[in-house]
This record gives C-alpha cells, structure tokens and sequence, in this order.
C-alpha cells in the first residue's frame, strides 16, 4: 500500500538490465560483425519474448481499424529500430563502452525536434536548456587537457562518437513512431515487441550468414543470455511507459548509461573513468530536464 509506484520499480529495473547489456556488448561481443551480433541477439529475444508476450497479452494482437499508416508506421520504427542497432553495437565494439554510452543516450535531444515539427509540440526553456545540458555531455565525454574546442574536434572525428550519435538520431525517430504506435494507432506494446524480434533477425539472416564466423556455437550461451536481457529490458520499459508518463520513465531508463560507465571502469578498467561517469551524468540531466520540461 506504501510501496514505490510499480513504474517506478519497472523503470528502474529496465535501467539496470539494459546497463548490464550495453556493458556485455563490449565485454564479449566487440569482434563479432555487427549483422551477426544482432540477428543472433535478436533471434534469441524472440524465443525468451514468446511466453513472456504469452502471459502479458490480453486483448486482440492489432486494434480494429488498423490500416496503411500503421503498416508504414512499422516499417519505419523497425526499419529504424535496425540502423540504430546496429550502430549502436558498432559503436561500443570499437570505443569504450564508458565512453560511447553517455553520447547514444542523447535520444531526447532529436526526439524533440522532430515532435516539434510534425507533432506540433511545445519546447519549453526547461527543455531548451535540457540540451544544452545533454549537449555538454558530448563535450565532457571527450574531454581532455587542452585547448576548449578540442572536445568537439574529437568528437567529429571519432568513429565510436560518430556511430553513436547516429544511433541516437535514429532512435529519436524511432522512438517519435513508438509513441504514435502505442498512443496514437493504440497497438499493443507486445504486438510491436513481437514484431520487432522477427523481422531483425529475419532482415540480417542474409548478411549475417555471409560473416558468420567460426566459433559461433561455443558462444551460444552468450547469445541466449544478452537475448534475454533485451527480451526482459524491453518489456520493463512497455510496463514502465504503460503505468508513468514520458518524463518519469524515460530519465529513469535512460540512467542505463550509468549502469554500463560503472561496469566499463569497474570491471574494464577503462580510461578516464571519473571524466565519463560525469558525462554520464550530464546525459541523464539534459535528458531529465528535456522531458520534464
């Protein structure tokens, strides 16, 4: 009865499990191709998804009425959802994950503009200075003692960055057509999740079986386990966006980039720890400020 609000408790817990991927992406994964790496994961998702979608399902898999638009709605968040994974796993492959988190969590600074745009939303001075906030994370994530512009230089000429930033582009497309999905068209979150874990692996089989390298087998187990992971994250993250408006559940999920700085320094040992955690820290307070604004 004085418990937490059960949204909370799911946005904290998607946070924790999707830190923990992020974090096993560079710890066993970094030398798999990236269409490799993602088919596999994501065909394990779906094994792990389908009692899941069993159990939390309860009404018709498509709302009545659903017609082109929603169709073109889902080519565009999944098609989307492919890019931006398959950055983003680049990305951590080749940069350090300490590194390369604090930058791909900067989604809300492109999911406002276009939402600005096409959705005819507000951007309030709160939400202004969100990005600049988030904004400043970039900066901080490359720093180094020098000259004030060198952090941007850095960034426009790192790969890891480069990558990473476009995943949060695209997520913030992405994420513009999830809203539409579930708010607007009123599909089911277990419909797109369901969705969502069949057709990647399906649209990577054919590249992914041209890199497939030797060895595979023997990492199996990996892949089950980082499928569950996205399998159990993902639907923490529907329940939290089902029970918690926007601008509680998403700073909260997105602290998952602290989960995975922390692992990274801790267990990795990785470079200029305390400079990214601080990063990591100025992401998750623009991103606050953006959509509590």
């Amino acid at each position: 009865m004085f418990g937490p609000e059960p949204g909370l408790v799911y946005a904290g817990l998607a946070a924790l499990v999707l830190g923990v991927y992020l974090f096993c992406i560079k710890r066993y994964f970094s030398d798999y191709p990236s269409t490799v790496y993602v088919a596999l994961t994501f065909a394990a998702s779906l094994v792990w998804y389908l009692p899941i979608a069993a159990v939390a399902s309860d009404g018709p898999f498509l709302p009545e009425g659903f017609g082109a638009l929603g169709v073109g709605m889902f080519v565009l968040t999944v098609g989307g959802s492919i890019l931006a994974f398959l950055a983003s796993f680049r990305a951590i492959a080749v940069g350090d994950v300490s590194y390369v988190a604090p930058i791909s969590k900067l989604v809300a600074v492109f999911v406002l503009p276009i939402e600005l745009v096409f959705l005819h939303e507000h951007l309030s001075a709160v939400q202004i200075f969100g990005v600049l906030v988030a904004t400043a994370a970039v900066y901080v994530a490359n720093y180094e003692p020098g000259k004030l512009i060198d952090p941007f230089v850095r960034a426009a000429h790192s790969r890891p960055a480069q990558l990473a930033l476009a995943s949060a582009a695209i997520f913030g497309v992405v994420d513009v057509g999830k809203r539409v999905l579930m708010q607007e068209l009123q599909v089911p979150p277990e419909t797109f999740n369901l969705v969502l874990f069949v057709v990647v692996p399906l649209a990577l089989a054919p590249l992914a079986a041209r890199r497939l390298p030797d060895g595979v087998r023997e990492d199996l187990h990996l892949f089950a386990g980082v499928g569950l992971l996205i399998a159990v994250g993902e639907h923490f993250v529907m329940l939290a966006f089902s029970t918690l408006s926007a601008s509680l559940a998403s700073p909260i999920i997105n602290t998952q980039a602290v989960i995975a700085v922390l692992l990274g320094g801790v267990i990795l040992g990785e470079d200029a720890f305390r400079v990214r955690l601080v990063a990591a820290a100025f992401a998750i307070a623009g991103v606050t400020l953006i959509t509590v604004g």
